[in-house]
């Protein structure tokens, strides 16, 4: 395995899942400088990762971000869907719908194709690290790194430590995110962490005050964003990331911290109804 203390970024990269997440950390690290490659379920989803991906590098070339050409770094990315792709990576990022048993089962199946030496993450926005590190063979070798949406434009990782991660892996996580050019934020295992904790109460709570009519979700919006500067709204921001995956959080955190994570009757029903936010084309606003 290449030395972790030579390089800003692993030298090899995998990411499992090319979805929109999995896809964006896929770029970052391609822009980094890592040989990255994505392993997708079947051959049909891992060409659709190629053409994220490779999109978000052309996008990135255009804004000046990388000053070469799209041949370059589409030379240091690939796609397969054959997990035996990650043996020579020196990390894996995991990117899979935030699912408890589909999370342990593709770890371990990741985890059993890598060197004694090479690490694993998983890009879990609220589950257990402890837990999902107790599910593996070298638990001191995984650690999570929570990337937000969306990952080109987005400056923060929270770098997410289990009571198993080796020192070793603490400090490379953070100078891991420090090459990829974005900020780490360190925090112990706990349910939500600090950055999907913090989130999901706030907008839980504009969706109650959307529910009793204090007012509407623009005007709610407004108040967050002009008076205390959030650069989006909670309901705006609550469209982006998915009124599902955000009710999946809000259920994991209510059995683990109790009602006051309890989702709002109003989130239940537009879940039901397919309101999802802008991947559905609605949410709390028309994106048609």
């Amino acid at each position: 395995m290449t030395e972790i203390h030579d390089l800003k970024v692993p030298a090899r990269v995998g990411v499992l899942g090319g979805g929109r997440m999995g896809a964006g950390i896929a770029h970052a690290f391609v822009l980094a400088g890592a040989q990255v490659v994505v392993v997708e379920r079947d051959a049909p989803s891992a060409e659709a990762a190629r053409e994220r991906v490779e999109r978000d590098l052309a996008k990135s070339i255009e804004r000046g971000v990388f000053d070469g050409n799209l041949g370059e770094l589409t030379e240091r990315f690939d796609v397969s869907v054959d997990y035996a792709a990650f043996a020579d990576r020196d990390l894996v990022v995991e990117a899979v719908p935030e699912n408890w048993d589909l999370k342990v089962s593709a770890l371990r199946d990741v985890e059993a194709q890598l060197g004694e030496s090479a690490y694993l993450a998983s890009n879990t926005s609220s589950l257990s690290i402890d837990g999902l590190a107790e599910a593996l063979e070298r638990p001191g070798n995984f650690i999570g790194l929570h990337f937000f949406n969306p990952v080109p434009a987005s400056k923060l990782v929270e770098v997410v430590q289990s009571k198993y991660s080796s020192d070793a892996l603490k400090e490379a996580a953070r100078t891991w995110v420090d090459g990829l050019g974005k900020t780490p934020v360190v925090v112990n295992d706990a349910p939500g962490f600090a950055s999907s904790r913090l989130g999901v109460a706030i907008a839980l709570e504009a969706i109650r005050m959307v529910e009793e009519g204090v007012a509407s979700p623009e005007d709610i919006d407004n108040a967050m964003v002009l008076g205390y500067k959030f650069p989006m709204g909670p309901l705006a921001l609550t469209d982006v990331v998915g009124l599902d995956v955000r009710l999946g959080i809000a259920e994991y955190l209510e059995s683990q911290l109790g009602e006051r994570f309890a989702p709002p009757q109003l989130m239940r029903d537009m879940v039901a109804r397919g309101e999802l936010g802008r991947k559905s084309g609605k949410g709390f606003y028309d994106y048609s």
